[in-house]
C-alpha cells in the first residue's frame, strides 16, 4: 500500500464542506463519548459498525450517531473512503479502531484522522515506544532483553492494543516458558509493585494559553485505573500458593475503569512527564496531537514508572462523559471526546485544519 503524504489529506481537506463536517469513528471503545462530544459542539456524527447498528445506541439518543456506515469487516473501511470524503468525514482514532484495522492500515487509511497518525507506528510496536520514552528521560520500568535474563517476577505484554488479552506475569523463566504463546511478538518488563495511574493528557498545537510548551499547551484531563479480570479479584479464592496449586493464574484482560484522583503534591510529576513525552515528540516524528494517556505504577516511595503511552483516546476517560475532577479546572462538562471536537472547530475557524489533521 502507498503511503498517504501529507499534500494528499491536505487535497482532501481543501476540497471540503468545513460548515458540514462529520465526526466519524468506529463503534466500540470510546465511541460513545466521541459522538457525544461531537454533537454538543455542532458536528454531524457518523458510526461505522459491522452487519448491523449497535442497538444499545437507541438508549442513549445524545449519543446516538446521525447515520450508519455498515461493513462486513473492517477492512471494508479502506475501500469504501471515497463515500466518506463525500461526508466531510474526519476519523478519530480509539484503540479498538487502530487494533481493529491493523496500525499499518490505519496509517495508510485515505481519509483525514485527528492527531499525527505517525504516532501509531511508534505506538503499536513496544520497541520503538520504548525508544521513545527513552529518548524523553522518562522513569520506566528496567527492561528485561531475554528470557534468560529474568531473575524475579516480570510482565510479559504482546504487541498491539489488545485490552490486556494474553498479558501475564512470570516469576521465572520456568513460568514464563510454560505460559508463552511463541507466535506473539512480546516485551519483557520489569514488575513494578504499586498503584497503577492512567493518566490522561491533550496536547494542543493550536492553544497558547495555560501550561505551555516549547509549541502548544499541555492539558491533564483525568486519571483512571484499570479494572481486570481476573487479577482484580482473584485472591478473594485464597492465598497466592492455594491459587497455584489449584492451576489459577491472574489475567489482566480489561473490563471497565475506575476514576480517581492524584495527591496534589504529585501533580508536578504528572506535568513533567508529559511534557517531556511531547517534546520528544515533536523532535521525533514531528509531533503527538490531542489526547494521549501514560499508564503508571505509582511506587510507595512516591516515584512514577511509566511503563506504556496510549498516543490517542483511551478508553479509561469513559468514566468521565460530564468533565473530571481535573477537567473541570479547565472548562465545565469537558469530556475527552468533546475536547476532540473544541480542537477540530478551532482549527476549522483559524482555518488550520491540517495542523490537527493528518
Amino acid at each position: 500500500m502507498d503511503e498517504i503524504t501529507d499534500k494528499y489529506i491536505q487535497n482532501i481537506i481543501d476540497r471540503y464542506d468545513k460548515d458540514n463536517l462529520t465526526i466519524a469513528t468506529v463503534c466500540s471503545h470510546t465511541s460513545l463519548q466521541i459522538f457525544h462530544g461531537a454533537k454538543k459542539e455542532g458536528f454531524k456524527t457518523l458510526g461505522i459498525c459491522i452487519r448491523e447498528p449497535p442497538k444499545f445506541y437507541d438508549a442513549f439518543p445524545l449519543a446516538k450517531p446521525d447515520s450508519f456506515m455498515i461493513v462486513s469487516s473492517y477492512k471494508e473501511i479502506l475501500e469504501r473512503t471515497d463515500e466518506l470524503v463525500e461526508k466531510n468525514a474526519i476519523i478519530i482514532p480509539h484503540g479498538s479502531f487502530v487494533e481493529y484495522l491493523g496500525a499499518s492500515n490505519f496509517v495508510n487509511i485515505k481519509l483525514p484522522t485527528f492527531g499525527n497518525r505517525k504516532v501509531l507506528e511508534w505506538e503499536s510496536d513496544r520497541k520503538i515506544e520504548r525508544q521513545w520514552l527513552e529518548s524523553a528521560d522518562v522513569p520506566m520500568p528496567q527492561k528485561i532483553h531475554s528470557p534468560e535474563e529474568i531473575d524475579g517476577p516480570v510482565m510479559v505484554k504482546y504487541h498491539g492494543a489488545k485490552g490486556g488479552k494474553g498479558f501475564f506475569v512470570a516469576k521465572n523463566i520456568e513460568d514464563f516458558n510454560e505460559r508463552i504463546d511463541r507466535k506473539e511478538i512480546y516485551d519483557l518488563q520489569e514488575f513494578v509493585p504499586g498503584t497503577r495511574y492512567y493518566l490522561h493528557y491533550f496536547y494542543s498545537p493550536l492553544s497558547n494559553e495555560g501550561y505551555s510548551l516549547s509549541q502548544g499547551t499541555l492539558e491533564v484531563s483525568g486519571m483512571d485505573r484499570r479494572v481486570e479480570s481476573n487479577a482484580d479479584e482473584i485472591f478473594r479464592l485464597g492465598s497466592p500458593t492455594e491459587l497455584q496449586k489449584a492451576g489459577i493464574q491472574p489475567t489482566f484482560v480489561v473490563t471497565g475503569n475506575v476514576p480517581l484522583v492524584l495527591r496534589e503534591s504529585l501533580l508536578p510529576k504528572v506535568f513533567e512527564m508529559g511534557e517531556k513525552v511531547v517534546e520528544t515528540s515533536i523532535e521525533l516524528f514531528g509531533g503527538l496531537i490531542g489526547s494521549f494517556c501514560l499508564e503508571t505504577v505509582l511506587t510507595d516511595k512516591l516515584e512514577f514508572k511509566i511503563f506504556e503511552i496510549s498516543a490517542r483516546i483511551v478508553a479509561g476517560t469513559n468514566p468521565y462523559i460530564n468533565g473530571s475532577p481535573y477537567s473541570d479546572f479547565i472548562q465545565p462538562e469537558l469530556s475527552t471526546g468533546r475536547r476532540i471536537a473544541i480542537e477540530i472547530k478551532k482549527a476549522r475557524d483559524m482555518g488550520c485544519l491540517s495542523r490537527v489533521l493528518t
